[in-house]
């Protein structure tokens, strides 16, 4: 399955989403820095290039204030006006903070839509990352809004953090992987620098 059309969900305090065929990225929802794509923890996410004119022009901000409130005071935070944390929003019964749940999901399904465009159809999901890999309530969400695909999801599997947690007959493979960001950088490192 990792050689086929696979789209790698990771969702933590930074989150994008990658589309690969045979091992190899096709495309991402991150391009110049990590503020595009989809909404982050405290990071807006893809936004309006005119609301960054409207922010320095009509609400007097400087670049400065503007760099900190897209990467640092946006994104869930932002939303909710309450925490950056899902689990804190997904526990709240605040109005905002359920828009913000929603908010993410809803960018993470329409980016995934965009990825499985890119690549032609969709064998695989994985998800990965502090959310991905912990939250089994944003798993659910998100695959039931994927589900026109015929992904269908074991809830008890899901609930329990498996590794697969797809039914066998879902047309879509779907995953909880761990995330090892510092060890594929010391890897890549290690292949750079010569001892």
């Amino acid at each position: 399955a990792a050689d086929d059309r696979v789209i790698i969900v990771h969702l933590g305090h930074g989150a994008s989403l990658c589309a690969m065929r045979q091992r190899k990225s096709i495309a991402t929802t991150m391009s110049f820095s990590p503020l595009d794509g989809i909404p982050m923890t405290t990071r807006s996410g893809s936004i309006d290039p005119s609301a960054v004119i409207y922010m320095q022009q009509t609400m007097g901000m400087s670049a400065d204030e503007i760099v900190q409130t897209l990467n640092y005071q946006s994104g869930l935070l932002g939303v909710s006006g309450l925490s950056s944390d899902m689990r804190d929003l997904l526990e709240s019964d605040n109005t905002n903070a359920r828009l913000a749940v929603e908010i993410f999901v809803y960018q993470v399904v329409r980016n995934i839509g965009s990825l499985i465009a890119a690549l032609g159809g969709l064998d695989a999901l994985v998800f990965t990352a502090g959310i991905g890999e912990n939250s089994a309530s944003i798993r659910q969400q998100i695959c039931q809004g994927c589900s026109w695909l015929g992904i269908k999801i074991d809830n008890a599997a899901n609930n329990q953090n498996h590794t697969c947690i797809s039914l066998p007959d879902s047309a879509i493979s779907t995953w909880v992987i761990p995330t090892d960001e510092e060890r594929m950088i010391a890897k890549h490192t290690l292949q750079l620098i010569p001892f």
